[in-house]
């Protein structure tokens, strides 16, 4: 019997499939309502899913390489900021993580930041972030401030041979970075508020990051106080070698793409040293009734609009999934992150049949109770770095 493990669950519109938001389960003029989000999460949440990621961008056509991304109409296009979505969605939920997607080029890293933070102390401690390196060449004309950046992956598909993706990745390590910093700029007994003296906050817990890098500089402290995990779940999605190192050094934890069970080794060999960094593995799902109802509607699908990516594709039945979820637990992922093909139909076919099935099945981890998602990850609170140097001093 392998451990136990967590499932998660991916966010993004109507759906991972480019035509789901033509199925007739969708909901295609509620995309950008609150209800419509609100009632996505709640029943991730309600279904004891560890997280929700919720996908963002910053041009009409995404982060898509096809050519025409920003001008065709057969796409879903427009979006919610996820970042401010997730602040909305952290009162209306309980314990499920809310990790928006970022991108680190363009957002100051110091407003990113204090975002975090916020998140952070809005869902009580359940806040995390996926960082996405570079910029795509719309994304870059709709800020106006830098003309040059990559262009997808080079001919090679490695992202070594372009240098442009190299400083990229190197401008998102120096994110990460600042995110830390400027949650332990504030020591956790910062605030006083002593009313007798009159005196709120203890200024000398409260310390000026001092930070200069490649790409940008910070002078002074956050202007929102320690949250309740110290410091946002910072998380990055990972293919080749150059992102699993960015994963690695930076991140507490990856999502990883696996074409089967037995590619988990190597990808893991990759990531070898990490020992408090979390590997979870993406799977995309269709869930029916039977299989062939499965492959019927998957057709249907590609039929409309081709999905091309690189997650495993899981089309079938609950009882299919839980058994991709089995073997990629028996590998060593330390959990699955779900990305429905449609919303709301395959979260809550998750929801309602795969997640008791998995539980039934003795795959998933139950809830602990621990209060942070660092904590519910098996990740330690972490105390501000300047405390700890106050102590070894």
């Amino acid at each position: 019997m392998p451990d136990r493990i967590p499932l998660a669950v991916a966010l993004d519109g109507a759906g991972w499939h480019p035509a789901a938001w033509r199925e007739p389960s969708a909901r295609p003029t509620a995309l950008t309502s609150a209800a419509y989000w609100r009632g996505l999460a709640r029943t991730a949440d309600q279904a004891g899913l560890l997280f929700a990621t919720i996908e963002d961008a910053l041009s009409l056509g995404g982060r898509s390489p096809e050519p025409d991304a920003e001008t065709r109409r057969d796409r879903v296009r427009g979006r919610l900021d996820a970042v401010l979505l997730a602040s909305f969605l952290a009162p209306a939920t309980r314990r499920l993580g809310l990790i928006p997607t970022a991108t680190t080029t363009h957002p100051e890293p110091f407003h990113l930041a204090t975002g975090l933070q916020t998140l952070d102390h809005v869902s009580r401690g359940r806040a995390g972030v996926r960082l996405v390196a570079g910029s795509t060449a719309q994304e870059r004309a709709n800020f106006g401030r830098r003309l040059e950046g990559p262009d997808g992956l080079p001919a090679s598909g490695r992202v070594e041979d372009d240098p442009a993706l190299l400083a990229a990745f190197r401008e998102a390590g120096e994110v990460a970075d600042v995110i830390r910093l400027l949650a332990d700029s504030w020591e956790d007994d910062a605030i006083v508020r002593d009313l007798e003296t009159g005196k709120f906050l203890d200024r000398d817990r409260v310390h000026n990051v001092e930070f200069a890098g490649e790409f940008f500089s910070i002078t002074g402290a956050s202007i929102v106080p320690r949250s309740p995990q110290g410091a946002p779940l910072i998380t990055a999605l990972a293919h080749q070698t150059v992102p699993y190192r960015f994963a690695a050094e930076h991140a507490d934890l990856v999502f990883v793409t696996p074409r089967d069970a037995a590619a988990v080794r190597g990808i893991l060999s990759e990531l070898d040293g990490s020992d408090d960094l979390r590997v979870f593995a993406d799977l995309l799902v269709l869930v029916e009734d039977t299989a062939p109802a499965a492959r019927a509607t998957w057709e249907r699908l590609q039929e409309r609009a081709l999905l091309t990516t690189d997650a495993r594709v899981v089309v079938g039945t609950a009882d299919d999934v839980v058994e991709e979820i089995r073997a990629l637990a028996e590998a060593g992922v330390d959990g699955i992150r779900l990305r429905p093909a449609r919303l709301p139909a395959d979260l809550d076919a998750i929801a309602a049949h795969v997640v008791p099935r998995a539980a039934a099945a003795g795959l998933l981890r139950p809830d602990d109770g621990a209060p942070t998602l660092r904590e519910r990850v098996g990740l330690p609170r972490l105390a501000s770095r300047y405390a700890r140097q106050e102590v070894g001093a």
